[in-house]
């Protein structure tokens, strides 16, 4: 699994249900790095999401702990363990992570690599991910230079769990 996020220096990623940026071309490459992939958020990610309906060309997952939960094109699942048998169906690596809060929370573990988009800017939030330059079983694969979107410095950074190369039980 993978996870895909843009953050801001203290590791925010929304405020009341919106993301704290949008940046055309981190929005461009998220749409590239996620078409004909799977992707998994919770409800409140879901909601946000434009017009509340799935993201097009591609398989929307959203857990949920509402058990009556009915979203028309979305596979919708009431624990971890619904969803990990959900997701046996489809290849780890084409399987992204989206949010929020919650979900990165609990999925971080079981994902092998983040892209994560660094903006150079701290905005009043309420979410946030983990920041995984604190955590020692994540390690930095490759960043970009600093590009600028109106008045916004913002990098990629990919990074792999190295949990995944280190245990022979890895899957």
């Amino acid at each position: 699994m993978n996870l895909s996020v843009a953050v801001s220096q203290n590791w925010g990623i929304g405020y009341k249900n919106e993301l704290l940026f949008r940046i055309r071309e981190d929005l461009q490459r998220f749409k590239k790095l996620t078409t004909n992939k799977i992707v998994v958020m919770g409800h409140n990610t879901f909601k946000s999401l434009p017009n509340a309906k799935p993201l097009p060309n591609r398989i929307n997952i959203v857990l949920s702990r509402e058990k009556k939960l009915h979203i028309p094109g979305v596979i919708i699942c009431d624990s971890i363990n619904s969803l990990e048998n959900i997701l046996q169906n489809y290849e780890t690596e084409n399987i992204f992570v989206i949010g929020g809060e919650k979900i990165y929370s609990q999925l971080l573990n079981r994902c092998r690599t983040a892209y994560i988009t660094k903006v150079e800017a701290n905005p009043t939030a309420d979410a946030f991910m983990p920041n995984i330059d604190k955590l020692p079983n994540w390690q930095l694969l490759e960043e970009t230079s600093f590009s600028e979107n109106e008045g916004l410095m913002y990098k990629y950074c990919i990074y792999s769990n190295k949990s995944f190369f280190d245990t022979p039980h890895a899957h």
